[in-house]
């Protein structure tokens, strides 16, 4: 690893990411699913490391993000919080996970038991978020597309009645607690609007630049996938191509097995 790595040198807490938004930094995350993962992000100095749902989709093949539960996240925000521990780890809660304060207070306890630094919820479920911060957890926001719920994943907030509604509910998310709201895949003069609106930051997904910060499912920023094998939003940018890198090197591998290069005496126990 390079010695210039910009390892965090203090984990942020949510007061800190506001203190960001005051000052005109930006705010990165990435997602992260296991221990090794979880080692690039810090070491790249990244801000949050959210442990998504998305990784029913990236790591298991699901179709939705619904069939991802408590049980299947709980060891993954654990991994992650091993392999970052000067990163702010935010559990992703699962489908169903909150459905009601009482549940939501229960499942975010166990998220913080394993390491996680605070929760996300979708949507602008406000008894829930106030009953979380009542519990000492901080809350972190999400509003546009929600994707547990969502029966299509185009662009939210199109319309003047949307854009309004969707404004509505991140200043509700900001009066009940959250230190932070995700802007999900809507236009960027509606983020900017938010972004405007809020004293706490906003962290963008297909939300344009106007945001306090980013967030990208890593998996599609790496092109960390089977070449053709995902379809990735138009508002990705992919830094690389780790899955045509893979295939290549498993190709060689075949090739070199097969033909006996190897292994070789240098690769052999003596």
């Amino acid at each position: 690893m390079s010695d210039s790595a910009a390892v965090p040198a203090k984990k942020h807490s949510g007061a800190s990411l506001r203190d960001m938004k005051t000052d005109g930094t930006k705010i990165t995350m990435l997602t992260a699913y296991d221990f090794p993962t979880a080692q690039f992000v810090e070491a790249a100095g990244v801000d949050m490391a959210l442990v998504g749902d998305s990784l029913g989709n990236a790591v298991y093949g699901f179709r939705t993000t619904r069939e991802v539960t408590m049980e299947l996240m709980l060891p993954h925000v654990a991994a992650v919080r091993r392999g970052a521990p000067n990163t702010h780890v935010v559990a992703d809660m699962p489908f169903r996970s909150f459905d009601t304060p009482e549940l939501a207070v229960a499942n975010a306890r166990r998220f913080v038991g394993v390491g996680a630094d605070s929760v996300k919820i979708e949507g602008a479920l406000t008894d829930v978020v106030e009953a979380l911060c009542d519990a000492r957890i901080d809350v972190m926001g999400h509003v546009g597309l929600l994707p547990q719920t969502a029966k299509d994943f185009k662009a939210r907030g199109r319309t003047q009645e949307e854009a309004d509604a969707i404004c509505a509910d991140a200043r509700a998310l900001e009066r009940a607690g959250c230190f932070c709201v995700v802007l999900e895949h809507m236009p960027l003069g509606l983020a900017h609007r938010i972004t405007e609106e809020l004293s706490v930051p906003t962290i963008g997904i297909g939300a344009g630049p106007h945001c306090d910060g980013q967030v990208l499912v890593i998996h599609d920023m790496l092109g960390f996938f089977f070449p053709g094998g995902r379809f990735q939003p138009p508002f990705v940018k992919r830094y690389a191509a780790i899955g045509e890198i893979a295939v290549e090197a498993c190709r060689r591998y075949v090739e070199e097995v097969r033909s006996g290069v190897f292994p070789d005496l240098a690769h052999s126990t003596g």
